[in-house]
């Protein structure tokens, strides 16, 4: 046995994103859009930038339900993300942290 495998691997903290499903027609795959808020280089306004990532979908979220994913190994050509929890479901009202 190497040092190493007694050790593990060190752990390394995995990239998170909140998004919304936009598309959930495949199986096991949904596409989320992911807003962000950055300053425009010349004019100092702020523009938001949507990203889409296509995720890894064991927990059945349907389009319109507020995601968390987090980066994995490529399971697919284009897959790189995986669902971690569903946060809100469509059609269902942000729950609020009172």
């Amino acid at each position: 046995m190497s040092p190493r495998s007694e050790q593990g691997a060190p752990t390394r903290r995995r990239n998170e994103q909140v998004g919304v499903v936009v598309k959930a027609r495949m199986e096991k795959t949904v596409v989320v859009a992911v807003e962000r808020l950055v300053q425009h280089e010349m004019y100092r306004k702020t523009v938001r930038l949507t990203s889409t990532f296509m995720a890894h979908d064991e927990k059945g979220a349907r389009e319109g339900a507020t995601v968390r994913i987090v980066e994995t190994r490529p399971l697919s050509r284009r897959k790189r993300w995986r669902v971690e929890e569903i946060l809100t479901r469509s059609g269902e009202p942000a729950a609020t942290g009172a």
